[in-house]
């Protein structure tokens, strides 16, 4: 389609777009900075950036969630600069590789595939990954994600593949299980050393049945921990500043004073 024959708001949007592919490029000519930054050296700044963009979403905060997409992108173009300056790729082949991939995996939406329900969108993009040459299913787990997070996208992926529990009651089974073989870990005869190797195990497979549960009631485990990191750190905070108030420390109070403030802050 001609520029002039789209949508207002598209052209907005596509100006927008050149306008920070302009910046970038003017910035790579003429800033020190920019013009020292490599893949590599960009690399933990972007991770920086997604998780301020979670801390974000977590807090519910859209203006700040706008501007940590904006910084995102940012580094995505940026990635795509500094590779356009050995012709190994640029921006367009970036986003028209995705275009194509987009169109490979919905065949429901743009072959004659029929997919009526979630569940069977998923198995078939499981099953278009393994055509694209994945010798795996788990293969598409990065390596480097935290462990509550991979265990999330290792059973999400496996039940993409047909892979899983049918019922959330069976699931709950499990976890009572695992919790039982976690806690004969620690009834062990008085005086008697704990095998702490296999009592991590057991703990492992413990949280990983408790993340399989809550996949089932669809919950978002590292949102959900997230959450209550944040509530304990304003709770703590909360004790902290009551004890400045009292010209105290917190090494000061006893435990007893410390609850009392603790359940003022969950009042609050």
């Amino acid at each position: 389609m001609e520029f002039e024959a789209l949508p207002e708001r598209r052209k907005d949007q596509l100006m927008a777009f050149n306008r920070l592919l302009t910046i970038m490029d003017e910035l790579r000519e003429q800033c020190p900075w920019d013009k020292k930054q490599t893949i590599d050296s960009l690399r933990h700044l972007t991770i920086e950036e997604t998780y301020e963009l979670s801390d974000a979403i977590i807090e519910g905060d859209l203006p700040e969630i706008k501007k940590e997409i904006g910084d995102i992108m940012l580094h995505m173009v940026f990635y795509s600069k500094i590779a356009s300056e050995t012709n190994t790729f640029d921006i367009a082949d970036v986003l028209n590789g995705l275009c194509e991939k987009l169109i490979f995996r919905h065949p429901h939406i743009y072959g004659d595939v029929k997919a009526e329900t979630e569940e069977q969108v998923k198995q078939n993009w499981e099953a278009l990954k393994m055509k694209e040459g994945n010798k795996s299913v788990l293969a598409g787990v990065p390596k480097s994600l935290p462990a509550l997070v991979k265990a999330m996208r290792i059973q999400e992926k496996a039940r993409g593949a047909g892979f899983d529990w049918e019922e959330k009651e069976q699931v709950w089974e499990k976890v009572e299980e695992e919790m039982l073989e976690f806690k004969a870990e620690f009834n062990v005869v008085e005086k008697s050393a704990i095998d702490t190797e296999k009592a991590e195990a057991e703990f492992g497979d413990l949280l990983f049945s408790l993340v399989n549960y809550a996949r089932f009631v669809n919950i978002n485990v590292e949102s959900a921990l997230e959450r209550t990191n944040k509530k304990f750190i304003k709770r703590f905070q909360h004790i902290e500043s009551r004890a400045k108030e009292q010209g105290k420390t917190l090494q000061d109070m006893t435990l007893a004073e410390m609850d009392v403030y603790w359940e003022e802050a969950k009042r609050l």
